[in-house]
């Protein structure tokens, strides 16, 4: 199956230059793909990329509402954004998305893997089914999506995943096949380093904590549980992971590869 692209292949390629480049925007003339950008963190990400003066691609799984609100905020700000239908399970719609994004804007700068899955409960009524497709998402998808950017990217690329809290701290039973995959990041995040440094490519990990989003809003039903995990005794905000992630997207981040930080209330303390 391949990935369903909102626009032409065939276009002419746009510039990569956002409006106000050499106005103070950091990221002018850099292109970011983020993945599973329409919602929540994801989201969060696209629009301060952008905000920083790249041009942003994005992916989405089934919501192509809010992937089109995204872009049109963006382009009403003065960015430029894309956004293709591809789910990260799927190794072609992972390749395509890559190579979309670089068919549109013509280079590919920075990769986000943020597209993830989760399910939680017994470690004994996981199932096979759920092994495979959350492996899938949060483990083969950053994986393909980081091999075919590497194919793109030159000498200040960065690569960027999304991990979890969990993946240092595991404050309570059922999240055993959730860690996993996010553990597995660490790994991927350290040799890529290794591996893509002598090209002047860094890779880095952002492990977020609890965060007020759709998916897991700080008025939740679990919400103060959570909040009392942390140091901080609060929910963060989907701009702190956002800011975070356009750090090391920078300058700022050019001396920094390899590296798991977490942005998690004190979570993980």
């Amino acid at each position: 199956m391949t990935a369903t692209v909102m626009a032409p292949m065939t276009m002419t390629p746009m510039t990569a230059t956002a409006a106000g480049e050499g106005g103070g925007r950091p990221l002018a003339g850099k292109v970011a793909l983020v993945t599973g950008g329409s919602r929540g963190i994801g989201a969060a990400i696209a629009r301060r990329l952008a905000a920083g003066g790249a041009a942003v691609a994005l992916t989405y799984q089934s919501r192509q509402d809010l992937a089109d609100q995204v872009v049109k905020e963006i382009e009403q700000a003065g960015g430029q954004a894309w956004a293709v239908r591809a789910d990260v399970a799927d190794a072609e719609q992972v390749w395509a998305s890559v190579a979309g994004a670089v068919e549109r804007f013509g280079r590919l700068d920075i990769l986000v893997n943020n597209a993830g899955t989760g399910v939680l409960g017994p470690f004994e009524g996981i199932s096979l089914e759920d092994v495979d497709r959350v492996l899938r998402t949060n483990v083969r998808g950053p994986f393909l999506a980081a091999q075919a950017a590497a194919a793109h990217l030159t000498e200040g690329g960065r690569i960027i995943s999304i991990g979890s809290c969990m993946a240092e701290r595991v404050a309570f039973p059922g999240g055993t096949l959730y860690a996993t995959s996010k553990s597995a990041l660490t790994g991927l995040t350290k040799t890529l380093a290794k591996e893509l440094g002598p090209r002047g490519i860094t890779a880095n990990l952002i492990h977020p904590g609890p965060i007020d989003t759709d998916m897991n809003p700080a008025d939740g039903e679990s919400a103060e549980f959570q909040a009392g995990l942390t140091a901080l005794g609060a929910y963060g905000r989907d701009l702190d992971v956002a800011e975070t992630v356009a750090h090391l997207a920078g300058e700022g981040g050019r001396y920094i590869t390899g590296a798991s930080i977490a942005v998690d209330g004190g979570f993980a303390v």
